[in-house]
């Protein structure tokens, strides 16, 4: 596969030295004299590799990689320089430099970098490709989902896979938190080591702090050997902090120092260990609220919530329901149970009802159905008792045959387009904008339509639906 390689530098001699140390069978080689010219062409054209000066007239070479990291551009850049300087090769890596190569140029260390970078790249283009399949199927690693909010998390996740910071997961109860923690383990190119797992509710503070950081020998009673600790096991990998919302606050100074510092002790130590491993942490907890209680320490969240994940509830989320119980069917037949399919009226029941469990709940559902199912169709009759509908079907089909067409067209035109509205409505709590994004419409289109068949937006946002239910609840005692 080619590979394109754009030298950026205001002097035509390097550029034409460039291009004869760089040239072979499967490369191509492109030439800007100046950082604006570069990035229109880049705007222009795919390219694995941009070698800049950082001197250059108009848009220097600093800006310039700063535009390539900004604008998310597919490109690997390499900074060169004839006058180097600590600040502005420090500069140019926190920007995103591959490298720096300083001028004169080493046609040898130069062919070498080249060579590694393009390695890189492609490696880097493989992982992109990947997802791009991935996502068009509806799954990202072990994620599931077609709706917004799930392409959002599929997209955050792939942003953040090869970045060394500190991931926030929150979501309710069963949304599936820990999968994503898995499918940034597994996105994330960088990185060789283990996954591992630590329920930070489920341990008392004395063998939390074991837990996460090991002890030595004789540090309490029963500690008859050195153990390593899960911050030091999961050295070149992940370690996924679940529940962080329950850790005692004694822990949370201690885990606030070893993502400050990067060090650690174990128990009983005093030889400080470097941790190596990326940390993402979950919760179910409103965190903020947490902190104004004096519940969490106000440090600890800010250096958590470097980028945060936000689970949508599935209630929030229901277009996903098809494809996630084609899947966990498809996992259940997988482990020896009968293959079930469901029926049109029990998709509807699953669609009627709010999942306060969430995915998991429609996992154990599905589990359960399969196991007291006689057939090889999933009959409402037999979910679980509790799968009720908890709101109204948006929309019946039943209508006058003896009326003229048109009339009827009309009508039930206008019926589906009041259920869809009301139920986008009431997805993104009256927001004009995401809605109008879902519907695929303006939002002038939106805004006509709402006044159209009279829906107002503001009924649909919380505190107002709040208040109206507790007016009607009043009035009927």
């Amino acid at each position: 596969m080619d590979r394109r390689i754009l030298v950026v530098d205001d002097s035509p001699l390097i550029c034409q030295q460039l291009t004869q140390v760089l040239d072979s069978r499967d490369r191509r080689i492109a030439v800007a004299p100046d950082g604006t010219a570069a990035l229109e062409w880049l705007v222009e054209n795919p390219c694995s590799l941009v070698l800049t000066d950082l001197q250059l007239p108009g848009i220097s070479g600093l800006e310039l990689i700063r535009e390539i990291r900004e604008r998310e551009m597919p490109v690997t850049a390499i900074a060169m320089t004839g006058h180097a300087t600590v600040e502005a090769a420090v500069e140019a890596m926190k920007l995103g430099a591959y490298d720096m190569i300083l001028k004169p140029i080493d046609p040898i260390r130069l062919e070498m970098i080249v060579t590694q970078a393009l390695e890189d790249r492609r490696l880097i283009d493989e992982v992109a490709d990947l997802r791009g399949r991935l996502r068009k199927k509806h799954a990202y690693h072990n994620l599931i989902g077609r709706s917004l909010g799930m392409l959002e998390v599929f997209d955050r996740v792939a942003r953040v896979a090869s970045s060394p910071c500190t991931v926030l997961v929150t979501g309710e109860t069963g949304t599936g938190k820990e999968l994503v923690a898995q499918a940034i383990h597994s996105s994330d190119v960088t990185r060789d080591g283990p996954l591992l797992a630590v329920n930070c509710a489920a341990l008392p503070e004395n063998l939390l702090e074991s837990e996460l950081f090991g002890h030595e020998k004789g540090s309490f009673t029963g500690a008859d050997r050195q153990k390593k600790g899960r911050f030091e096991l999961a050295s070149g990998g992940t370690l996924f902090l679940d529940e962080i919302g329950d850790m005692p606050m004694g822990m949370q100074a201690k885990l606030l120092r070893v993502l400050q510092d990067g060090r650690f002790e174990r128990v009983g130590g005093t030889e400080p260990i470097q941790a190596n491993c990326r940390v993402v942490a979950a919760t179910n907890v409103k965190l903020r609220e947490a902190v104004a209680r004096d519940k969490f320490r106000e440090d600890l969240f800010y250096r958590l919530n470097v980028v945060k994940i936000d689970l949508p509830p599935l209630r929030e989320r229901l277009e996903d329901i098809p494809i996630l119980v084609e899947h966990f069917l498809a996992k259940l037949a997988d482990r020896g149970l009968q293959r079930r399919t469901l029926s049109r009226a029990s998709l509807s029941r699953l669609l009627s009802y709010d999942w306060p469990g969430n995915v998991r709940e429609l996992e154990h559902v599905l589990e359960q159905s399969v196991v007291i199912t006689p057939g090889p169709v999933i009959e409402p009759e037999n979910l679980p008792p509790q799968i009720v509908p908890q709101h109204d079907e948006p929309l019946t089909l039943e209508f006058d045959h003896q009326r003229p067409l048109p009339e009827i067209t009309a009508e039930l035109t206008e019926r589906i387009e009041i259920a869809y509205l009301q139920r986008v409505l009431e997805k993104y709590r009256g927001r004009i904008e995401p809605c109008a994004h879902h519907c695929g419409l303006t939002r002038r289109s939106i805004s006509a339509k709402l006044r159209r068949y009279q829906i107002d937006k503001r009924d649909f946002k919380p505190h107002i639906a709040r208040r109206k239910a507790k007016q009607h609840a009043m009035a009927g005692l």
